[in-house]
């Protein structure tokens, strides 16, 4: 008699919902034989990445055979450089979502809870699934955070919260004094994850009163990680490199349980030499600056309601008409991200391209209206 499988699966394990990554360049192509393709449907840097990353990788190339440094000791010498903290209280990981998951496995388990916000990012779901652990998903108010409703969610259950600082993928933010109020608030026998991969774009689209840096107030709650990522303004998201930040005690937990090897070579180098060439990074939150605004001008004289957002995305309303229109978008070569799996099924997301690949999902979308 065969054996049923699906009898040895851990329940909590049959009802992931794995996370949907936006569709790739080569896959429309295939079906569309299309040549001339825009994709906006990840939050890429449209710039690349620093030549100097590039040129670190290169030169990397003739140790391929050999294994990583398992500590990622001279990366974490330099991001702790950056940061300001010691290299003790960064953990770096195969993209922040392995992170983020790493963080469940190490405090969460069977009959605890973790809450999230509706609308948040859909790893923190997943991550609470995998180890068995309750999600309590939040609310949003306004397409974000209501910090408040999360605050009164906690129950003597509660062992994490994910939160995201600006969220994807509404691109909605928090200020300041809305943090601070929260995170004074929470126990602090519960782990808050502060989820920064946006950081960059935020701050050159808000006010210096509005914004803030999680790792300013790492010192005075030591319940508190910060998550950060190469992959959106660094360009390096194909290398799948992240990093958290917090007390020595919790990342030194988290390094426990990672993988030997979680991080390879090349994205330890790229990192590196990436967070050296920060003229690029400016370079790229300014092109994200002026290509929000050329989305947005366009999309407020096309009358059509979209999310404010301070990250390099920006999520539009399309109404019932949605799928289609993301169809009809393929069929002209423009890649954007459907939302349906966040419960958003009206909204398409579109990532900031440059200059010339915003003008090709502003003129496909205006000639899609135009025929309706």
């Amino acid at each position: 008699m065969a054996v049923a499988f699906c009898d040895l699966v851990q329940p909590y394990v049959k009802g992931i919902h794995p996370y949907i990554p936006g569709k790739p360049v080569s896959e429309l192509q295939r079906e569309l034989g299309l040549e001339s393709i825009t994709k906006l449907a990840s939050n890429e840097n449209p710039l690349g990445a620093s030549l100097r990353a590039i040129q670190a990788i290169r030169d990397e190339l003739e140790d391929i055979s050999r294994y990583p440094d398992g500590e990622a000791y001279a990366l974490k010498q330099r991001l702790a450089r950056f940061v300001g903290l010691n290299s003790d209280q960064v953990a770096v990981g195969n993209g922040s979502n392995e992170l983020l998951e790493l963080v469940a496995r190490v405090f969460a388990g069977p009959d605890d809870e973790v809450i999230y916000s509706q609308y948040g990012f859909a790893v923190y779901p997943i991550s609470t699934q995998i180890v068995g652990a309750t999600g309590v998903e939040v609310p949003a108010v306004n397409w974000g955070h209501d910090l408040d409703a999360m605050l009164a969610a906690i129950t003597d259950k509660t062992k994490l919260i994910y939160i995201a600082n600006p969220n994807n993928p509404t691109g909605t933010f928090f200020s300041k004094q809305q943090w601070e109020a929260f995170i004074s608030k929470v126990p602090e026998n519960i782990v808050v994850v502060l989820d920064e991969a946006y950081l960059e774009y935020a701050a050159s689209l808000l006010d210096t009163e509005q914004s803030f840096n999680g790792v300013d107030y790492l010192k005075q709650y030591p319940n508190l990680l910060i998550s950060r990522t190469f992959s959106k303004a660094y360009g390096l998201a194909s290398l799948r490199i992240g990093y958290m930040l917090g007390n020595s005690e919790i990342i030194g937990y988290i390094n426990q349980v990672r993988e030997p090897f979680n991080v390879n070579q090349f994205a330890q180098v790229a990192a590196r030499y990436a967070l050296d060439d920060q003229a690029f990074v400016m370079e790229a939150v300014k092109v994200n600056k002026v290509g929000m605004r050329q989305i947005t001008d366009a999309l407020n004289e096309l009358k059509i309601e979209y999310i404010a957002s301070v990250g390099n995305f920006v999520c539009v309303d399309l109404g019932t008409k949605a799928l289609e229109i993301n169809q009809q978008l393929l069929e002209a070569g423009v890649i954007v991200r459907p939302l349906a799996n966040y419960g958003m099924s009206q909204y398409l997301r579109v990532s900031i391209g440059t200059q010339v690949e915003n003008a090709h999902f502003l003129d496909a979308l205006k000639q899609i209206l135009k025929e309706e």
